[in-house]
């Protein structure tokens, strides 16, 4: 399984109807979360949060996968393999 180190960029455009099931979903991926930072961006009206992970490019994408199903959610993803 390739390992990579992955930038996830999460927009949440309604965070009283999605806010729940992002944080769910971040939970459920803990273990390849290695840093998070979220700020909410009131003069747009959005929360932004930005994740640093480190797993497999399968958990990585799954995890984005999701997020990107959640109304109100948009999701960009940055990707480099590691080098075994």
């Amino acid at each position: 399984m390739t390992q990579g180190i992955g930038v996830l960029g999460i927009v949440i455009e309604n965070r009283q109807e999605a806010a729940e099931r992002v944080n769910r979903l971040l939970s459920e991926y803990g273990e390849i979360i290695v840093g998070r930072m979220g700020v909410p961006y009131r003069q747009e009206g959005v929360s932004v949060i930005a994740l640093i992970l480190d797993g497999s490019t399968d958990e990585i994408g799954a995890l984005s996968g999701k997020l990107g199903t959640i109304p109100g959610v948009k999701v960009k993803t940055g990707l480099i393999t590691k080098k075994n």
